[in-house]
């Protein structure tokens, strides 16, 4: 199992009008996340795609719990609990700067050949650096 946790300041523009962290926004969070879990064990999204891989959103679920506010500090815990095949899943908790949870995610990204457009196996360096946690 891989664990790995990013930290994100809320700015000013991603709040609505009731002061709140708008909903939206959580996808992007979420983006940030996973390419820097991915960036700490070696595997870079600009060199997947450079190699003709890319990796798009098949599924994207949250629940909320309570809201994040203008300058909270957010603390995202992204895992992958299972070694990818075609397909690889990120469930996330993002946490405020008082350890509260405020939502859990989770999306499911697929490993696509570019050229093709079709689904693939993830390439032979991405399963051994994500060997090593599982």
């Amino acid at each position: 199992m891989l664990v790995n946790e990013t930290k994100i300041r809320v700015r000013y523009s991603e709040t609505d009008r009731m002061g709140y962290v708008y909903y939206g926004n959580y996808s992007a969070y979420f983006e940030v996340a996973r390419v820097e879990t991915l960036r700490n064990i070696g595997i870079s999204y600009k060199s997947l795609e450079d190699n003709g891989v890319m990796l798009p959103v098949l599924e994207f679920h949250i629940k909320y719990f309570k809201p994040a506010f203008y300058d909270d500090e957010l603390t995202i815990k992204t895992t992958i609990r299972e070694m990818p095949g075609v397909r690889i899943k990120f469930e996330y908790e993002c946490f405020n700067a008082e350890n509260v949870l405020l939502n859990k995610a989770e999306t499911t990204l697929v490993f696509v050949n570019i050229s093709s457009t079709k689904p693939c196996n993830p390439p032979s360096d991405v399963v051994e650096l994500l060997s090593k946690h599982f």
